[in-house]
């Protein structure tokens, strides 16, 4: 009896997963993918040229994986995204440059790349979201998880993102597929760049806000909607809710009230 409620639990799994048309081995394909690709640019230890070769039988297994095209082979995109590297690598040293220059607990460039989340979630940002306009949608996707699962940073590979830009700490920021964010604008954590309601139907519109040039946005605020403009050079308070466009060198704060008190002694 035993034997025969096994055996037909294990039909039941079956004919559910024969309908699936994905294997986990896709993910774990492109996060080793992606940690290799991330190494070739910042680690001095990794040989460029060997690796480059390695990533290029990693990416073509993965092609061949999630090919939206079955009549014809994805593997050609490799060349066309590697000619990309060089241009992204340097965006990045822009990147790490800037959090240097605007952090006062970084002490070196080395601590940027070795220590930050932020950099870490947007170089790998800036590598899916140049692999997502030759096509192959999962595996850009998949690559921005690997930073999100490690960092607590959800950018979408979706969102346009200027140089240079500036994540610090990071933990809950979540910048939605349709942000468009331009240069030299720092984030902190928690903040939200989001949609005003999730409605399939809303997939082809902008969903998400503009943020302009030198914009900061303090912890936990969160920004709503796809004509919601936020003005050059313009201060997000922290746990800030903002849902309307805000003019350049605008100053936007919660006046929620904070009363302290002195204790008592008590003996």
């Amino acid at each position: 009896m035993k034997h025969l409620i096994t055996k037909s639990i294990q039909e039941d799994i079956q004919e559910i997963k024969s309908k699936l048309k994905h294997s986990y081995i896709i993910k774990d394909k492109t996060t080793a993918f992606t940690r290799k690709l991330f190494l070739c640019l910042f680690d001095s230890d990794t040989v460029a040229d060997e690796t480059l070769q390695e990533l290029e039988t990693s990416f073509e297994e993965l092609a061949d994986l999630v090919c939206y095209k079955p009549e014809q082979s994805c593997r050609n995109i490799w060349e066309d995204y590697i000619s990309e590297i060089p241009k992204i690598q340097k965006q990045l040293n822009e990147d790490a440059q800037f959090i240097l220059e605007n952090d006062p607990a970084a002490n070196s460039l080395a601590e940027v790349y070795l220590a930050y989340p932020g950099f870490y979630a947007i170089a790998t940002y800036r590598l899916s979201h140049a692999l997502l306009k030759f096509g192959l949608p999962l595996v850009p996707r998949l690559m921005t998880e690997c930073a999100h699962s490690s960092t607590g940073i959800d950018i979408n590979p979706g969102a346009e993102i200027g140089v240079p830009f500036f994540i610090d700490h990071g933990t809950g920021v979540v910048i939605g597929e349709t942000s468009i964010i331009k240069n030299y604008v720092k984030i902190y954590q928690g903040v939200t760049l989001g949609a005003h309601s999730v409605n399939k139907s809303m997939q082809a519109t902008k969903r998400h806000p503009t943020i302009e040039d030198h914009v900061t946005i303090y912890a936990n605020a969160t920004i709503l909607g796809g004509e919601t403009i936020v003005g050059a050079h313009s201060l997000i308070g922290g746990n800030v809710w903002l849902t309307k466009s805000v003019d350049a060198n605008s100053l936007v704060s919660n006046q929620s009230k904070t009363t302290i008190k002195t204790k008592k002694n008590v003996e």
